[in-house]
């Protein structure tokens, strides 16, 4: 009997260049782009006693007082602490894992001046984060959709993905993400969606779409 060759096996030789960090991307229609930028940003807290860095994700579009599932579980995280050594424990874990940028969805949105300004506000903090050489990580979710609304300077996120730090991996969420990013990018996801329960009649579910 015939074994299939795993799905994940490589059918090319190993890459043997330089370890560094990478601009990823989760774009699509489909459901799932921002919980996998969750999956990776636990997996890279995870890994502090290796990197020993910061984790950071910043939700444009999301209120700072957002209290969904994934910010209930980060806020436990960060009260853990890093899996590091003491000393360096007590200097990072104090800090929020996961922050709110904005007003909530666009749409509804009484004042789109102010929802603009909080984008811009929002983006100097991460572009602080992504040039300041302490994150491993930094998650830029849902940032597709200022940068369409045209509040954001695409070109000032495209150059500041250019010029960050070597190590520094930066993932970036949304739909419709610009093609400038994308062709920039070293590895991009495109979420495809083939059935979705909310087209049936099926609303969101508490613990699954928040």
């Amino acid at each position: 009997m015939e074994i299939e060759t795993p799905p994940t096996d490589r059918n090319e030789p190993k890459p043997d260049g330089e370890r560094r960090g990478l601009v990823m991307v989760h774009t699509g229609d489909g459901k799932g782009k921002s919980t996998a930028a969750f999956g990776l940003a636990m997996r890279a807290f995870g890994r502090t006693h290796v990197h020993g860095k910061k984790v950071k994700i910043f939700q444009f579009m999301k209120v700072p007082s957002a209290r969904f599932g994934e910010h209930r579980v980060f806020e436990m995280l960060s009260e853990m602490g890093p899996p590091v050594a003491e000393e360096i424990k007590r200097d990072k874990e104090r800090e929020p894992i996961i922050q709110g940028l904005g007003d909530g969805f666009s749409w509804k949105s009484k004042d789109l001046d102010h929802s603009a300004q909080l984008a811009r506000d929002g983006w100097e903090r991460a572009k602080a984060a992504i040039m300041d050489g302490e994150h491993f990580l930094v998650v830029l979710d849902e940032i597709t959709y200022p940068l369409i609304y045209g509040w954001l300077p695409l070109e000032d996120v495209l150059q500041t993905l250019k010029d960050r730090p070597r190590d520094v991996t930066v993932c970036l969420t949304g739909r419709r993400c610009p093609q400038e990013i994308i062709d920039l990018a070293d590895t991009v996801t495109e979420m495809t969606m083939v059935k979705h329960a909310y087209k049936a009649g099926i609303p969101a579910q508490r613990g699954i779409e928040d």
